[in-house]
């Protein structure tokens, strides 16, 4: 047990690591920068999010960034994609209550409550409600995932703004598991966790070891919910992932293809848990942003 958490403690001091290399938030000159803005109306310290807004006028097409860090750690601090705003595309970071404040569904009924705010101030911030992709990577995946293929499960839906929508136009899923009962068993030589033990994050998410709650887990998965009427998604996932095997990418990508969803997959060939040099994976994210948001190219 402890070497488990010993690894698993280093992990998330290499995922920190990771988010300090992507751009820095503060002070970005031309821009409007609104910080610490509550989704919830008297919620919880976790339920904060941070909007960026562009240069000229909107309506801005929006892209929300979710954090990773195994549900129970990570920040909207320094957030992926504000390089974006110089093709004027505004962004908005959020914080979600981590799996000890909270086990699932909390992480994405807190992610559903950010889309419904940020619709109903669209007017406000100079939004396009009907352009919003999200994008996340680790857990941050799994929970843009969920916001992909749950856009008509009204049962996450919890709190104010419930006249508007939390779904969302496309995902961009990074390396998020899909089918926690699966993760140990695609594991295979590569992985060096045991996702079924009462510590891992997942059985943290849920309250309780994953294999003695088939139902919880099954509710978590996003796999479950995968029908005709999802976003289109754009996954990525380095086939040497130690953390999230690819497999667990595989699984959704061929449920998305069977279910008809508009779907684009992309293996990063030696690629671990992120810290991906794969250029193709930048210009794969360009591509799909830029359809996806009607931009010129």
């Amino acid at each position: 047990m402890r070497s488990y958490s010993l690894f698993w403690f280093i992990t998330l001091l290499l995922v920190f690591r990771l988010d300090l290399r992507a751009e820095q938030t503060e002070a970005i000159p031309g821009k409007i920068t609104y910080k610490d803005i509550s989704y919830v109306s008297g919620g919880h310290e976790r339920q904060k999010l941070d909007l960026y807004i562009p240069k000229g006028r909107g309506p801005f097409p929006l892209l929300v960034w979710v954090h990773g860090g195994a549900w129970r750690a990570g920040s909207k601090e320094r957030p992926r994609g504000l390089e974006w705003l110089d093709r004027g595309v505004a962004l908005a970071s959020l914080n979600y209550r981590l799996s000890h404040q909270a086990t699932f569904p909390a992480q994405i009924e807190d992610c559903k409550s950010a889309i419904r705010w940020l619709r109903a101030h669209a007017e406000k911030y100079e939004l396009d409600s009907d352009r919003v992709i999200a994008w996340g990577a680790s857990a941050g995946g799994h929970l843009v995932a969920l916001l992909g293929v749950t856009g008509d499960v009204r049962s996450f839906d919890l709190g104010g703004n419930l006249e508007q929508s939390s779904s969302v136009t496309a995902v961009i899923d990074e390396y998020g598991p899909t089918d926690f009962l699966q993760m140990d068993a695609m594991d295979g030589q590569i992985g060096r966790m045991n996702h079924n033990a009462e510590d891992s994050p997942e059985s943290q998410l849920i309250g309780g070891p994953i294999q003695e709650h088939p139902e919880r887990v099954k509710s978590a998965n996003p796999i479950t919910y995968v029908t005709e009427k999802d976003a289109p998604f754009l996954i990525i996932h380095g086939d040497e992932d130690p953390l999230v095997a690819h497999g667990q990418s595989v699984i959704l990508l061929e449920a998305l293809n069977q279910a008809g969803v508009l779907t684009s997959f992309y293996t990063v060939k030696g690629g671990k848990h992120g810290w991906f040099k794969d250029l193709q994976v930048s210009q794969r994210i360009e591509g799909f942003l830029v359809d996806h948001f009607g931009l010129s190219h």
